[in-house]
């Protein structure tokens, strides 16, 4: 969507529109994983907007038709707490998507445990999954906050150079905690990458991603290019609000 990647961008009216294209795309991606691999590897995001595409996703006639059995669910960042608290990416996932639906395998990242400690484990088990160098994932989902970050990928932050390690633990001054993300190598390895954007607080972000010329470490999200996949973007019309008093919709 930014100039310098590109991407396809889904314009919906509005954020019930939204979830219901992104949960088709899901299960799209997933069959057609499954039918070329035998397997699927799906990220799965934080936050409001991929809440309501995992209830869709839990729910008839996605939980009966997507191979489920032949998924393994990942996480694409976590808040550095136990997986009951409320903050918990995996604690909403769970609720909502993974304790509705047979899934082959789920790898949650330790929130609970001390952050280092937490990504070196994490990175070990992708390692166990995929073997050695940068996974290889078949969907990364991922949101955007408004300030352009994506999973825990801020403004301002080392992590945005980290090209070492596939998992990193990341303190963020402005919320004052940690947290433990994907790097951007194995994002950029993805086979397909879906960001999802809702929201009024989101447009002014959008609006700069889209005009984005060059990749901008102030706006994580234009660092999100895949080398060898997709780009897709599932926008809302509150989120695309000056984009589309530009007359600008379905870009590819």
């Amino acid at each position: 969507m930014n100039r310098h990647c590109g991407g396809k961008i889904r314009l919906c009216e509005a954020r019930t529109e939204l979830a219901v294209a992104a949960a088709s795309f899901v299960a799209e991606v997933i069959a057609g994983a499954v039918n070329a691999r035998g397997f699927c590897s799906l990220v799965l995001a934080g936050g409001n907007t991929p809440r309501e595409v995992y209830s869709l996703l839990a729910a008839p006639p996605f939980r009966e038709t997507i191979p489920w059995q032949d998924v393994e669910v990942f996480f694409g960042d976590e808040r550095c707490v136990p997986p009951d608290d409320p903050q918990s990416n995996y604690r909403m996932a769970f609720q909502t998507l993974l304790s509705k639906v047979p899934v082959r395998a789920v790898h949650r990242m330790e929130g609970e445990a001390v952050p280092q400690t937490a990504a070196l484990r994490y990175g070990e088990i992708l390692e166990g999954v995929f073997g050695k160098g940068v996974p290889r994932f078949d969907l990364i989902l991922l949101g955007m906050g408004a300030d352009g970050h994506t999973a825990s990928l801020f403004p301002g932050t080392d992590v945005l150079k980290e090209n070492r390690n596939p998992v990193a633990a990341v303190w963020v001054p402005k919320l004052g905690s940690w947290r433990i993300t994907l790097t951007l190598p194995v994002i950029n390895n993805a086979r397909t990458v879906a960001v999802l954007v809702s929201g009024n607080d989101k447009a002014d972000a959008l609006n700069r991603v889209w005009n984005a010329s060059e990749p901008d470490p102030q706006l994580p999200v234009t660092l999100v290019c895949p080398v060898a996949g997709e780009l897709h973007w599932f926008v809302d019309g509150d989120a695309a609000r000056y984009l589309r008093s530009e007359g600008r919709k379905d870009k590819s």
